[in-house]
């Protein structure tokens, strides 16, 4: 699939048939069709209903079955057109605004921007990926509560960052800021051979270095941010990002559902520079399994959680 733009999006697919091949192409990329129930590959095509039957067990199938794509009734241009506004709005897309964009119903908008939520976090990291340079920072995130004074926390919710310079973010949200729980993150994220890690002067983070890993820290609460190359802006950069979008694009995020809005922001902060981001968010799409509206909606259990 080419590298597209809104115009070339809106000109190569522009019909529900052309949006089906290039989900084929991708789902199937040397063409042998496998049925989603058996994984048999002896499968009959029925054009009629731009479905498959396999063989083998007689289940009739299409490219969406079981996928984030399941059982929608979205036209499929309208789905390219959200996966693209979603991929390329760097402070994301409310649901309110795909409404709006694609003419459908508020409910059938947010459903579909949790589903490509879900779809670009689903290739979940297993191990240490940032080297060089990496800072390393915690962010509070959570709105007022009426009739409660600045420093209350009780519906705020700790989020911890490493960023790379010049690379990855990875983004995770945490139950605290003690030094196991920062160690923790840190071990799970930050390669042992980076070259150094760069934090604040918050006691949790003492004894990260290394060996091979150095760690040093600039003081905020005496107005130090910068010594030398020593700093922690490029994470503020990303937590900057983030809320702006909560309060510009969003405007309100409940805890249920915050993993995958800081999913979708480091897979979009990761692919920033991916001319074919769009591309791979619909390899994501295709491989990822369905999301119904009941689960979104659902009781969140213990308090935690997507639900």
């Amino acid at each position: 699939m080419k590298e597209v733009n809104l115009v070339s999006l809106l000109d190569r697919y522009n019909t529900d048939d052309r949006c089906r091949e290039a989900l084929e192409s991708i789902r199937w990329p040397d063409g042998s069709v496998a049925c989603f129930r058996c994984g048999d590959t002896d499968v009959t095509e029925i054009p009629s209903r731009n479905q498959f039957r396999c063989v083998g067990c007689k289940y009739r199938f299409s490219v969406t079955a079981g996928t984030i794509m399941h059982r929608s009734h979205l036209p499929l241009r309208k789905w390219f057109l959200a996966v693209y506004l979603m991929c390329e709005s760097k402070k994301g897309m409310s649901a309110n605004q795909l409404k709006r964009t694609l003419g459908c119903q508020y409910k059938t908008a947010w459903h579909l921007c949790h589903r490509i939520r879900e779809a670009m976090g689903n290739d979940p990291f297993t191990g240490p990926t940032l080297f060089g340079i990496v800072e390393v920072d915690e962010t509070l995130v959570g709105g007022k509560t009426k009739g409660k004074g600045r420093g209350y926390r009780g519906n705020k919710h700790w989020v911890a960052g490493a960023v790379e310079r010049g690379g990855q973010v990875r983004i995770e949200r945490v139950p605290d800021i003690r030094k196991g729980t920062i160690h923790d993150f840190v071990r799970r994220t930050v390669a042992d051979e980076a070259d150094a890690i760069y934090t604040d002067e918050l006691a949790s983070h003492a004894g990260l270095e290394t060996d091979a890993r150095r760690h040093e820290t600039v003081n905020h609460s005496q107005e130090e941010w910068v010594v030398g190359d020593v700093h922690t802006n490029s994470v503020e950069g990303v937590w900057s990002l983030f809320k702006r979008s909560i309060v510009g694009s969003f405007h309100k995020m409940s805890v249920k559902h915050m993993d995958r809005y800081l999913e979708e922001l480091e897979f979009r902060f990761n692919n920033r520079a991916n001319p074919y981001i769009f591309r791979d968010t619909l390899a994501r799409i295709v491989r990822t399994d369905p999301l119904e509206y009941r689960r979104l909606i659902a009781p969140v259990e213990n308090g935690d959680g997507k639900g």
